[in-house]
């Protein structure tokens, strides 16, 4: 069955893609591309001398264009790095598993769902972890957000609680006061994770392209912008003439949650879920 095959190959190259992301905080492209050229080529040869047409090669083009776009909007969107985007647009080509698209459609819906699902867990429970093992300098960082925004956090109470009185009128409103009151907290949990435990100092020497700053660095008469597609190799020139340390804004490994959303589409594609539910 081809469908085991791609199956099988996309299990491949996500595993060593996550292997590689736990360790170096990167995928490499060579990766990725060579997930896109492989998978295409396999699809174009079955399609041509085992199925007589280029439906099931057309699929894995579609694919490939409707998940370039969703990679873009996560990447623009600064929900996720560039080899992130690029491991999402691979996939595009792995997942149409049929020659018809209503159904490769039904794979992408439910791989989507279960990704930002998956996703989500993963980056509660992962800055968790990281809170529980920076706690001391979390809870500094904590706080200082805390007071340096009570003023705004006062007011969002305030409105908080008097939604939550209307609540005697329709319980919707209880509901949303809770939201409401509970939100500043999450804010000041998020930013507090992100710069008590996500900014580490890194020599000049270990800087490598794609390394996101925490802030502007003043080089020379010039300044190298912190921006979401990082440093480049001319701009890493730079600063080393000028600083031996800078501030690197970390991230978490999210390829595994690539990994656990593909096992969970091949499981339910091969007990036939997506199919029996949806037809």
């Amino acid at each position: 069955m081809i469908e085991v095959v791609l199956i099988l190959i996309g299990l491949i190259w996500i595993f060593f893609a996550s292997v590689q992301d736990i360790k170096t905080r990167e995928v490499a492209n060579w990766l990725n591309f060579s997930l896109i050229v492989y998978v295409l080529g396999i699809r174009f040869f079955y399609s041509l001398f085992e199925l007589n047409n280029l439906m099931f090669f057309y699929q894995g083009l579609i694919g490939l264009l409707i998940f370039l776009i969703l990679g873009n909007i996560f990447y623009h969107g600064r929900l996720f790095g560039g080899g992130d985007a690029k491991l999402m647009i691979a996939l595009g080509v792995v997942l149409p598993l049929d020659v018809v698209f209503r159904s490769n459609l039904n794979i992408f819906i439910w791989f989507l769902v279960l990704f930002l699902f998956v996703g989500s867990i993963y980056g509660v429970i992962w800055s968790v972890a990281l809170m529980v093992i920076n706690f001391k300098k979390f809870r500094l960082e904590f706080f200082k957000l805390f007071l340096k925004n009570r003023k705004l956090i006062l007011i969002v109470e305030l409105c908080a609680i008097l939604v939550l009185l209307l609540g005697f009128l329709d319980i919707l409103f209880f509901v949303v006061g809770i939201m409401i009151l509970v939100l500043p907290y999450f804010y000041l949990y998020a930013r507090a994770v992100d710069n008590s435990c996500m900014i580490s100092k890194m020599s000049v020497d270990k800087l490598r392209e794609g390394d996101l700053l925490y802030k502007d660095i003043k080089v020379g008469k010039g300044v190298v912008r912190s921006n979401w597609e990082g440093i480049t190799r001319s701009e890493i020139v730079k600063i080393s003439k000028f600083k031996k340390f800078v501030f690197i804004r970390g991230g978490i490994p999210f390829v595994p949650v690539f990994l656990i959303s593909y096992l969970g589409i091949i499981y339910f594609y091969f007990n036939g879920f997506l199919f029996n539910f949806l037809f």
